[in-house]
């Protein structure tokens, strides 16, 4: 079995030494979800099937699977050919980098004005340590990192948080889910003890859905397989969608990614 190459080594990587290593370990390029999965999870959104849709809601806006398809094109860099409906897929690097670009400008943001910032993920396998070291960076420059209220479930599991991070858990397993329940929960139980709701989400899948749903500033990192909040991007509900394979071989593989993000929000890692 071939090796996966190591990650770069320098501590804050240039955008093109960024865009190299994306490409080298295939969080873009040519990544490893192939075009068929895509392509159906692209028609299950169109159809009204709501697990892809992430707590987000649609209507009847996205019907057409070619209009997907189009989007998915423009913002997360697949191959724009509807006639291609086999092989390996694409995720345009520079896509990438600039979702980071924009999320660094937010985070910047938060930190200025000391925002309250709610992490969490329904890929704990991939990005659970990005949103990690994300958190303590903003912790670091003043921010209040949200701590979930106590005792809630979802999906018959339990919600809590993990090194900041807030994460469904069943059988003391940190579950890999699309669900915008966990993230539900958490809002109304905030409502529900009187507490704020976020200044700030990023997250990924059902939880970034379910914020920018009720109305949040919120950022997910999304695959190419996961159309929906690159539409709720492009249709103003979700502020930042970050393309990215979310489940590369070897999770530190997005350290220089991670690197880069705080290095351009002028954030120090931790």
């Amino acid at each position: 079995m071939a090796r996966m190459p190591k990650p770069i080594e320098t501590d804050t990587p240039t955008r093109a030494e960024l865009v190299a290593h994306l490409v080298r370990t295939r969080i873009a390029g040519q990544v490893a979800t192939p075009r068929e999965n895509n392509l159906s999870h692209y028609r299950r959104l169109a159809n009204g099937d709501r697990h892809y849709w992430f707590g987000l809601e649609f209507g009847d806006r996205w019907s057409d699977e070619q209009d997907v398809l189009a989007v998915m094109a423009e913002r997360c860099g697949v191959v724009d050919d509807p006639a291609f409906r086999h092989g390996q897929d694409t995720i345009d690097p520079e896509l990438t980098v600039a979702g980071l670009d924009r999320l660094a400008a937010r985070l910047r943001k938060a930190a200025a004005d000391r925002q309250r910032v709610l992490f969490a993920t329904g890929h704990p396998g991939g990005l659970l340590d990005v949103h990690r070291a994300t958190a303590a960076a903003l912790r670091e420059a003043g921010c209040e990192i949200v701590v979930i209220p106590a005792g809630l479930t979802a999906d018959e599991g339990s919600v809590w948080q993990f090194a900041d991070v807030a994460v469904l858990e069943r059988g003391a397993t940190l579950w890999h889910t699309h669900s915008p329940a966990p993230m539900a929960a958490i809002l109304d139980a905030l409502t529900a003890e009187h507490r704020p709701q976020p200044d700030l989400v990023v997250a990924d899948h059902g939880w970034a859905g379910c914020a920018a749903q009720r109305g949040l500033d919120a950022a997910g990192y999304a695959d190419c397989n996961d159309p929906a909040l690159f539409l709720a991007e492009s249709e103003g509900t979700l502020q930042i969608a970050i393309p990215l394979d979310d489940h590369v071989r070897d999770p530190r593989y997005y350290d220089p990614m991670v690197s880069y993000l705080l290095g351009a929000a002028g954030l120090r890692g931790a």
